[in-house]
């Protein structure tokens, strides 16, 4: 049985960015990892809803439940406020956690630490730099966590 992910990302919100999404979705299903993309999983939902956005909400909640892990892009000084709350919840759900950041901009008080250091919460404290992505590269390489894990 295929490996759940969940990408949390932002860049659903913009049709520049679909083809970025596209490569990710590209090296998760290269990976034989189940994607679950929150943007196409719910855009039925605005659609034909009146009250969406609680539906999808919930929808992604359900969705966060079952996966077996979670991949957030955390571009942005502050991060997407939406993929904080999703990495919130998947923290709480210990689920396995692995984030991207290309941004160059610092979004840290910390230079040892990238980001905002609650989020360290849902990494190892041994080896956290495995489960941390800078390029589409990174993700690809058998040297981070990402790869291995998918192979368990």
């Amino acid at each position: 049985m295929k490996k759940k992910l969940y990408l949390a990302n932002p860049y659903g919100f913009s049709k520049q960015t679909q083809k970025l999404l596209n490569e990710f979705i590209n090296i998760f299903n290269d990976l034989d990892l189940e994607v679950y993309e929150p943007f196409e999983r719910t855009k039925h939902i605005i659609k034909k809803e009146r009250d969406w956005a609680y539906s999808l909400a919930r929808s992604n909640f359900r969705d966060l439940k079952k996966c077996d892990c979670i991949f957030a892009i955390v571009n942005g000084t502050p991060p997407d406020e939406g993929v904080m709350i999703e990495l919130g919840i998947a923290i709480a759900l210990k689920k396995e956690i692995f984030l991207f950041r290309d941004d160059f901009r610092n979004c840290a008080d910390s230079k040892q630490y990238p980001l905002n250091l609650m989020l360290f919460l849902g990494l190892p404290k041994d080896n956290w730099e495995k489960y941390y992505f800078e390029s589409l590269q990174d993700i690809k390489s058998n040297k981070k966590g990402l790869v291995e894990w998918a192979k368990k």
